[in-house]
Order: structure tokens, then sequence, then C-alpha cells
């Protein structure tokens, strides 16, 4: 839980930084960047929510999800809609496998979990599917996806072990 808000919170930042650019650089997106971005905000009040249900704090990668997000929102909304779905899609695959994992693992023992992730999943597999339309055959795929799943990746490690 402590990472997936943490996660959820890299994710607003992200999503707040391409806003910000998108009535420049890819207009077509200001619509959907905002109902994403609200998605996310929810998502990461609920996942704070269940911290304070379960009296926990947040992940000491909190902030750096914010601000790693912040700094991918800027760089990929400057370099247009192509970059901004690319990017969702290689975020939302690794993120929809690290929460089908925690599902399994958890489906046994923590019944509230689950049923958060499960909710949570359908608007992420939402977000990955929408990007993988807009996105088509782009270049930007072809760059993007391997540095944003492997920091992903990186990041989720990361914040499991501290």
């Amino acid at each position: 839980m402590k990472v997936d808000h943490a996660g959820e919170h890299g994710a607003v930042c992200i999503y707040r930084a391409q806003r910000f650019f998108a009535p420049w650089r890819a207009p077509g997106l200001v619509a959907e960047l905002d109902g994403f971005l609200a998605h996310e905000q929810d998502h990461r009040a609920r996942f704070f929510a269940e911290l304070g249900r379960r009296g926990r704090g947040r992940c000491s990668s909190y902030h750096l999800c914010g601000g790693g997000g912040f700094l991918l929102g800027v760089v990929t909304g400057l370099a247009g809609a192509k970059a901004v779905a690319a990017t969702t899609v290689a975020i939302e695959r690794v993120v929809l496998r690290h929460m089908l994992q925690q599902i399994e693992a958890l489906k046994d023992s923590d019944a509230a979990a689950t049923a958060i992730l499960r909710e949570i999943i359908v608007e992420e597999q939402q977000h990955h599917d929408e990007s993988v339309e807009r996105l088509g055959g782009s270049h930007w795929s072809r760059f993007i996806d391997p540095i944003v799943a492997a920091s992903t990746e990186a990041v989720i490690w990361l914040g499991m072990r501290l």
C-alpha cells in the first residue's frame, strides 16, 4: 500500500506537468489528461486513507516518485502527445503487472487491499488502453518505453525495500 500510494503521487505529478504543457503541445489531450489526473488523485487519496486506517505512514520513496514524476511529465509534456501516450503505456503496463501480483499475494489474507486494487486496476487499464490507441506506431514508444518501464520497475523495487 505504501508503494502504491507513492506511485500514485508520482502519477499525479506526471499528469500535472503534462497537463501544464498540453494546451501548447497537445491540445487534443487536455480533457483526457484532466480525467487521468482526477483518477490518480482519487487513487492516491484511497491508498492514503487505507494507510491511515492501518496506522501506517507514507513510503520513503514518496518524494522521489513525486520529483521523478514531475521531471518525466515536463520532458514528455514538452515532447507532445505521442510522448505523453508512450509514457502512460509504459508506466501503466508495469503498474498493472505490479498490482496484479499484489492481488495474487494478498487475495487470501487481505480482502480490503485486494478490493481497492481491483477497483483501481479498472481505471489504470483504461489509461493504458486509451494511450495505446492514441500512440499508434509512433517512434516515441521505442525510445520512451524501455527507459520509463525500467525506471518504474526500479522505483517499485526500491520502494518495496525502503
